[in-house]
């Protein structure tokens, strides 16, 4: 006993602070505890006023919760898990991955809601994570990226409990929701481009065939194909500038050349267009290039390239909101649309033997 009474006098001589509480917040806001817990709950019953001043109090006086009792008494943690399966270092260099993070992290600080990213070997650690997560109540729901063909994820995320939002998909519904952007029709849209400029034998360097938005492309062109009298070839990648080099050296080396390279990826498009250089064949008077996801890399490349464009920041705060909704009770859509891609022509594509521009 002796012990524990001491222990206040040692904190203020070491000039500890005093952790500010809920009623603290409702001093300095001018409101009652009640309101402050609504507030921090986003529960109805305050005007959005009240609420706003009530979280200027909460960052003046520096409160944060604490996270045991939280997680003891069934609340929520604050905290959004991002598990990602592919090369950490893959993903450092790709701008598809960093605006995605930043459009989430945007959203999700505007209502005081962290970030928690992994990056681990495969699906199989993946799910570890999850249910470890779920267990200790450390997240209150997970974005999902990189759906593949028959996977257990989903499904596995319904039976934990936790909420979750994938990233993609098929379109179709499924155990959790899903922020859906049709991959086919802006493959469809880019391969129609082609065929107009002249095009038929066209190359694509495409991502992982087990994803399911990788094959949905590699579909589009297959059908496209058949449609517009295309002759297209497929060489899979990690996404990964050496694979990508790669399967533009593979898809040079064919009998009949492509005069058009798609490519899956900005990164991928950039490595593309070194080995067209190395190769002495001048882009478009040789071959023509367009790629995907429009980032400022493309925008940069001498000529500019030809993208599939979209706002993939925008992107990363709807896939944040419709999560937060989840995860507060609400109710979504099984497919939330989010905007196709659209096509922007730039330098990079032109007529068959029309020479570089």
């Amino acid at each position: 006993m002796q012990q524990a009474a001491c222990r206040p006098v040692r904190a203020a001589r070491r000039g500890a602070a005093r952790r500010p509480t809920i009623a603290d917040i409702a001093a300095h806001a001018g409101v009652s505890p009640t309101a402050v817990s609504f507030a921090l709950n986003d529960r109805p019953g305050i005007s959005e006023q009240t609420r706003s001043r009530i979280l200027a109090a909460v960052a003046e006086l520096g409160w944060r919760p604490n996270v045991a009792a939280r997680a003891l008494g069934g609340r929520r943690a604050d905290t959004v898990g991002l598990v990602v399966a592919r090369p950490a270092r893959t993903l450092g260099v790709e701008p598809f991955f960093a605006q995605l993070v930043s459009g989430l992290q945007a959203r999700l600080s505007a209502d005081l809601v962290a970030l928690q990213l992994l990056v681990v070997e495969d699906m199989a650690a993946e799910l570890d994570v999850y249910r470890s997560w779920a267990a200790e109540r450390r997240t209150d729901g997970v974005v999902v990226l990189d759906l593949e063909q028959d996977d257990p994820r989903p499904a596995e995320l319904a039976r934990m409990g936790l909420p979750a939002v994938l990233v993609g998909g098929d379109g179709v519904p499924g155990p959790v929701p899903a922020v859906f952007a049709d991959d086919h029709l802006a493959m469809t849209t880019l391969a129609e481009h082609l065929a107009a400029l002249g095009h038929v034998h066209i190359g694509h360097v495409g991502g992982v065939p087990a994803y399911v938005h990788s094959a949905r492309r590699v579909s589009a062109l297959h059908d496209a194909e058949a449609r517009l009298g295309l002759h297209i070839t497929t060489v899979p990648t990690d996404f990964s500038q050496v694979e990508a080099a790669a399967a533009t050296r593979a898809i040079l080396a064919r009998d009949e050349r492509p005069t058009a390279i798609v490519y899956d990826s900005d990164v991928a498009a950039l490595a593309g267009v070194t080995v067209l250089t190395e190769a002495g064949l001048g882009v478009p008077g040789d071959v023509s290039v367009a790629s995907f996801d429009d980032s400022e890399l493309v925008r940069l490349a001498h000529p500019p390239l030809t993208a599939m464009t979209r706002d993939t920041f925008e992107l990363g705060e709807l896939v944040a909101t419709t999560l937060l909704s989840v995860v507060r009770g609400r109710e979504v859509p099984d497919v939330v649309g989010a905007a196709v891609p659209v096509l922007t022509v730039r330098g990079s594509t032109g007529r068959v033997g029309e020479g570089a521009a």
